[in-house]
């Protein structure tokens, strides 16, 4: 299963040294944890020896075990001396890690999982879009305005205007003030910039979403707590419509 992963980067051909280093055990812990998540590994199996799969791959080991800490770090793994390393029951993955949902959409996603994403956003995004519209200030204003103008300017076909997505919903949960939600922010964004992706993958997105999240400005701009709320509900509603219009 991981005899395809391209892990020279020496760019030589043949038996070059082993590979080490940041790039490589992220290469290794991308592909393992794609394959856990999409269930080519069951709760239960066990992986590959690290002395298996160093040969295989012609790895060095210790990038291997790098790889197998980041994957425990992320609760999908867990390591027992004799036991060896096996993957953990869904319910103790960190499903809302970047990296986790990074490797949920790396395949073929579950309509399940997406569906439980956007029902934690529609709980949590128009609270804080109604927080916001109570607590902003000027830096927050233009942030989230910076951000719709490259959204504008990019279209969120592009990876520059999906980070500009990514930053205007970072942007309302900064402007809560609220600490708790702001620790969101990292997974809050990586579900918008993935869904949005994973909507474009056959044919373009059906409608345009930018007016949805002018509305939003627009209510926070104006302190309108309750038309803030209401419009981000809406535009994380129409989200999903266009993500199950785009898988049918």
């Amino acid at each position: 299963m991981t005899s395809d992963i391209t892990l020279d980067e020496e760019g030589g051909s043949g038996r070059a040294p082993r590979g080490t280093g940041r790039r490589l055990h992220g290469a290794i812990a991308h592909k393992l944890g794609a394959a856990i998540v999409s269930g080519e590994y069951q709760p239960g199996d066990r992986l590959e020896s690290e002395i298996a799969f160093s040969e295989t791959l012609n790895v060095s080991r210790s990038a291997y075990r790098e790889a197998v800490q980041v994957l425990t770090a992320k609760g999908l793994v867990e390591s027992r001396p004799k036991a060896g390393t096996r993957v953990l029951p869904r319910n103790r993955w960190n499903l809302l890690d970047p990296d986790v949902l990074a490797w949920s959409f790396s395949g073929e996603a579950d309509m399940e999982f997406i569906r439980n994403l956007f029902e934690l956003r529609a709980i949590v995004e128009p609270a804080a879009a109604r927080l916001a519209a109570e607590r902003r200030d000027r830096a927050d204003l233009k942030a989230m305005k910076a951000a719709l103008g490259a959204m504008r300017q990019h279209s969120l076909a592009t990876e520059a205007g999906r980070t500009a997505d990514r930053d205007f919903h970072t942007a309302i949960l900064q402007a809560t003030r609220n600490d708790a939600l702001i620790t969101l922010s990292a997974s809050i964004g990586a579900a918008v910039n993935w869904t949005t992706q994973f909507k474009q993958r056959s044919r373009a997105l059906p409608r345009n979403p930018i007016p949805d999240h002018v509305r939003v400005y627009d209510a926070i701009a104006l302190g309108d707590a309750d038309a803030a709320s209401e419009a981000m509900r809406q535009l994380v509603a129409l989200a999903l419509e266009d993500t199950r219009s785009s898988m049918a």
